[in-house]
Parts: C-alpha cells; sequence; structure tokens
C-alpha cells in the first residue's frame, strides 16, 4: 500500500525529471516549446503538459529547496 509520504516523494521524482529536461536538446526538436504553442492549442493535452514541463522548469530552487528537506527527513531517524 502506496501512503501519503511515498505519494509526495513520487511527485516530488516526477517533478525533478520534469525539471531537467533540456529545452534545446530535448524538446525543441519534437516540437514541445512554448514558442510552438498557438493560442487554441494552449487548452490541449500538449499544451497542458508543455505548460507543466515549463513551470517545473522555472521552480527550480524551490524543487532544490524541496528536495534537501526530503533528503534530511530521510537521513534522520524517526
Amino acid at each position: 500500500m502506496i501512503g501519503f509520504w511515498t505519494s509526495l516523494e513520487g511527485i516530488l521524482l516526477f517533478a525533478n525529471a520534469l525539471a531537467i529536461l533540456n529545452e534545446d536538446r530535448f524538446l525543441a526538436p519534437r516540437g514541445w516549446t512554448l514558442a510552438e504553442l498557438q493560442g487554441s492549442t494552449r487548452n490541449s493535452l500538449k499544451g497542458q503538459i508543455i505548460g507543466l514541463v515549463h513551470a517545473c522548469q522555472f521552480m527550480r530552487l524551490p524543487l532544490i529547496l524541496l528536495n534537501i528537506i526530503v533528503i534530511i527527513l530521510k537521513l534522520v531517524p524517526v
């Protein structure tokens, strides 16, 4: 059974994976950049995913802080 803490760790790992995607190497050749989206396609599934990827890339500093907190909590015995 997956607990609440394990689910939060999984979400954090997923956000880390999205944050490290390189736009020039990985996203641009596949057409997954914000510049290639037009007004009506922003509400599509592809537009939502592109927005999520860019939001995770924008929030790198809070992700680093959350990673540090999780690592410290894992190291400290409860």
